[in-house]
Parts: structure tokens; sequence; C-alpha cells
């Protein structure tokens, strides 16, 4: 018979050679996470919004201090619980438990950082699938360690976030899957959890189909329906009427024939130009259009006579693909670029 030291010895290689996890990821950490960043994507058209804080600088510095305040209390009470159940286990936080905190905070920070940018340099159409690439990393390195249901989730959501913009799925489609895979998607991912026991591969693909469809349905089916909601019929009145002060009460379309020229006011910052208000880039219109109003104000659904609506917020009309600076002694010092503007690119409302 083996001796105590033989059999613990054979115990610890077997461990390893098993590619044992000593990590456990808690269940309240995924809920909190989730619940964090499916709040700041809902309500991100409720407050902080360009017509509450006109100022960009402004606008930024608050989104940074309320994104900060957000994850920032989630992490702290993720601790404190973290803490008291490794307490009561009799654990402590291993060398490796640690390194892998720090690299979901250089994560949140790296999403956070980048939200931030955008209100400066652009690029906010990628917002939704940055943080979902940053929270899928996170998961994906967590499981190594820990839950191999975590590296199938963390890739899962890097797929839906490369393969939402590759799509290019309107900014608002992206959201609501993004507020899913966070406010939906990881408190269910917390039911999953087995304690890094070795599952059949055939087990673990039904969890992650049936995870991912449970997260993505639901986002998608209200969108589509969303989308089939049908403007109701309403009087039609040309543009000329509605300059004259004609009723626009209620619902009420105004039509714009081709050729209405449309003034686009450009607000002109900064150090090396000055303020213009009357910098004026003058657009015609190269086909007919009719715009809905409630009570006077746009809703933001537009179509073509005859054609179905489109919502403005959902389409990716515009583009400017390339600018550039010259200087000749025939024209002076100019500036060219090019306006890409596709109203056929929207998401029509059959």
């Amino acid at each position: 018979m083996a001796d105590p030291i033989t059999r613990q010895l054979d115990s610890i290689q077997s461990m390893l050679v098993r590619g044992q996890r000593n990590l456990r990821m808690e269940r309240h950490s995924l809920v909190l996470w989730g619940l964090a960043g499916a709040g700041l994507f809902l309500s991100s058209d409720l407050i902080l919004t360009a017509e509450q804080i006109p100022d960009t600088t402004r606008r930024a510095l608050a989104w940074l201090a309320w994104i900060g305040l957000v994850l920032g209390g989630a992490g702290w009470v993720d601790w404190h619980l973290t803490r008291r159940v490794k307490a009561a286990r009799d654990e402590t936080w291993s060398f490796i438990h640690r390194q892998v905190v720090k690299l979901l905070w250089l994560l949140m920070g790296i999403g956070t950082l980048f939200t931030f940018a955008t209100f400066f340099f652009g690029g906010a159409y990628m917002l939704c699938t940055v943080w979902l690439v940053m929270i899928g990393l996170s998961l994906y390195v967590h499981g190594l360690f820990s839950e191999e249901v975590l590296e199938w989730a963390g890739g899962i959501i890097i797929a839906i976030g490369v393969a939402g913009l590759a799509a290019r799925l309107p900014f608002e489609t992206m959201k609501w899957i993004a507020a899913s895979v966070f406010g939906l998607g990881l408190p269910l991912l917390s039911l999953l959890l087995d304690h890094g026991r070795e599952r059949p591969f055939a087990l673990r693909l039904a969890q992650a189909a049936g995870w991912s469809v449970a997260v993505l349905a639901a986002p998608l089916l209200g969108h589509r329906y969303a989308s089939g909601l049908i403007p109701p019929e309403a009087p039609i009145s040309s543009l000329a009427a509605f300059q004259a002060g004609a009723s626009t009460g209620g619902l009420h379309i105004v039509s714009l024939p081709a050729g209405t020229r449309v003034p686009v006011r450009v607000d002109v910052s900064g150090d090396l130009f000055r303020p213009a208000p009357d910098a004026i880039l003058p657009l015609t219109l190269d086909q007919p259009l009719e715009i809905l109003l409630r009570d006077g104000q746009p809703t933001g659904d537009v179509r073509a006579p005859g054609g179905p609506w489109v919502l403005a917020r959902e389409t990716h009309w515009i583009s400017i693909p390339w600018m550039k600076a010259s200087l000749d002694p025939a024209h002076g010092p100019q500036v060219e670029s090019a306006l890409v503007v596709d109203f056929k690119g929207g998401a029509a409302r059959q």
C-alpha cells in the first residue's frame, strides 16, 4: 500500500494533468457587473443628453464621472461581497485571482476612456462593440483559470460585438443587444456556473447555444416589433403651406419637393478659425422627401413619396470618407472633403 505522501503526490499530479482550475467566479459578481453595464446603456437616452448639456466637453466629463461612479460602485460592492464569501469558505485571494481582477479593471478603463474619446474624435457607432469585446475578453481570461463556461460565453460575446459592427447594425439595435448581454446574459450566466467541473463538449455547446438565443432573442424581437410599427396615415401639406403657417397639430406630413434647398449650418470652433455664424453648406434635394411631424416637431421618420418610412436615427446616411487641405496660387488655401449622404441605406419600416 502506498504511503500517505505518495498518495498526496499522485493526487497533486492528477490535478495538474487534468488542468485543475483554481479560481471561482462568484455569482453575485456577474449579476452586479451585468446590471451596472445594462444600466449605463439604458440610461444613455435619458440622462446627460445633448439637450440637457449642450457643451460637448462638459457632457463628456459628466459621462466620464457617471461611468466611473457606476462601475466603481459595482466594483466596490463586488469586492466586499466576494471578501465576505471567501471568508465564510476560509479562502484567501490567490495571486492569479488578483491579476485577473486587475485585468478586468484595465479593460473597463479602456472602455471608459474610449467612450470619453468619442465625444471629441467620433466613432460612437463602435461604442457597443468595444464594450462587448472588453467584457468578453474579461470573461474569457477569467474562464481560463476558473469556469470553462466563462470561456464559451466570453468568446460568444466578442463574436456578437464584432459581427454587429461587421454587419453595420444600427446603433439603436446594437445598444439593445449590448444591454441584453449585460443585463440578461451575465445574470443568466451566473446560473450556469458549476465550480469548474469538466463537462462534455455536447453539453457546453448546448449551454452556449441556449444562452446565445436567450440573450439575442429579446432585443432582436423587440427591435423588429418596434420597426414594424408603421406610423398612421396623416394629412400631407406642402412645404410652402407649412411655411405659410398651416396647422400641423397632431401627426402631420410635410412634403419636400426635389430641388428644395437644405442649408447645413456648421458650428465652427477651435483656435484656428474664427467662429462663423453664417458658415452654411448649401445642399439641394435630388429627390422628394416626406417628413413626419408630431405637433410641429419632426419625429425622425422620413420616406420617399409612397415608400416605406425610414427611422433617421437608425441609418448610415452620412459619411466623410476623406478630407484634405491644399494651397495653390489660383485658389489660395482651401479644404476639400467628400460628403456621402445615402438615403437608400436607411432602415425601412415596411
